[in-house]
């Protein structure tokens, strides 16, 4: 969930909202609101709710977008936690790469804090690096929880909820890779994570976000839901 970067350079087609909006209308609800197009495909009776609960109307889009592009007098700037600036990752870099804490300050409105992934790649130092940050920083808003939409929730993920829920922090998962789960399987996961969060959890936002860094599904919401966290939307009205 980077921001945009100048120019434009290797950015997927549909990174900007307004070539969103020119979509034929059910295309554009699908790139913008991926997991109400998997409620299509819902069984009568299953509950609807947790995929509506944070709808976002074309403004709130809009100026979440704005947040989310570096300009004069908004610049986004990257800080490491390494020791030396030439440490700074490249914007793509293969799974696991991040070892330290990467910080994203958006202008003056929040900050976006990368983490080392946890599980058999995480860094030797994560438990002092990581629990520690999250137990300590008290304007924390919101943790983000990365799960793979094609496999769902593996072991690690439980432990990262476990950790989350015995530290009393509210947080939100995020299916990625969407685009490469056939719809049958990433409903399937879907519902499975839904009730596991339903039944399972305290601090987790219902409402799972689905992502595509490749189709850039998803992502506009996502940037809008951290606007709205953050205290950056004034209002949200539904569209």
């Amino acid at each position: 969930m980077l921001p945009p970067r100048a120019g434009g350079a290797g950015r997927p087609p549909l990174a900007a909202l307004s070539q969103v909006l020119r979509l034929e209308r059910s295309r554009r609800a699908g790139v913008v609101f991926p997991l109400q197009k998997l409620e299509r495909c819902l069984a009568p009776g299953v509950d609807t709710a947790p995929f509506r609960l944070f709808q976002p109307g074309l403004a709130a889009l809009q100026r979440a977008e704005a947040l989310f592009t570096s300009g004069r007098g908004h610049p986004i700037d990257y800080v490491s936690s390494a020791v030396r600036t030439d440490h700074a990752p490249p914007p793509a870099l293969p799974e696991g790469h991040t070892k330290k804490m990467n910080f994203f300050k958006v202008g003056k409105y929040f900050t976006l804090v990368d983490m080392p992934g946890y599980g058999y790649r995480a860094p030797q130092d994560f438990v002092e690096m990581v629990e520690a940050y999250l137990q300590e920083r008290r304007n924390l808003k919101r943790t983000f929880l990365l799960v793979d939409g094609v496999v769902g929730l593996q072991k690690t993920d439980h432990v990262a909820v476990e950790m989350l829920e015995e530290f009393g922090i509210p947080y939100v998962m995020v299916l990625t890779k969407i685009d490469r789960a056939a719809r049958g399987l990433l409903l399937k996961n879907v519902l499975e994570i839904q009730e596991f969060v339903k039944e399972k959890t305290q601090g987790c936002f219902p409402q799972l976000f689905l992502v595509s860094s490749l189709e850039f599904s998803g992502v506009h919401l996502l940037r809008c839901f951290v606007a709205h966290v953050t205290g950056n939307l004034p209002a949200v009205e539904a569209s």
